[in-house]
């Protein structure tokens, strides 16, 4: 993903946890979303923005768009 945001590494080892993974359950449905949307093929599925410009501030990649779109349709169905 280069000429994109670049996200913080979940397997990292830091202080307290030792990594961002461990803040999430193995039973959490995140890991389900994580794992279906890095097998999408973007381009192949007609996304803008898949090649990044060369020019201006990187952008995020349309993966993690659209996974904090689909984990936040999933915490509001949860909350009502």
């Amino acid at each position: 993903m280069k000429r994109f945001i670049e996200g913080e590494v979940r397997t990292q080892v830091t202080l307290l946890p030792e990594c961002l993974d461990d803040f999430i359950a193995e039973d959490n449905s995140v890991r389900v979303v994580d794992a279906f949307v890095d097998e999408l093929d973007f381009q192949e599925l007609g996304f803008e923005g898949v090649r990044p410009a060369c020019t201006g501030r990187p952008g995020y990649h349309p993966a993690v768009l659209l996974k904090i779109y689909i984990w936040s349709i999933d915490g509001a169905t949860r909350r009502i």
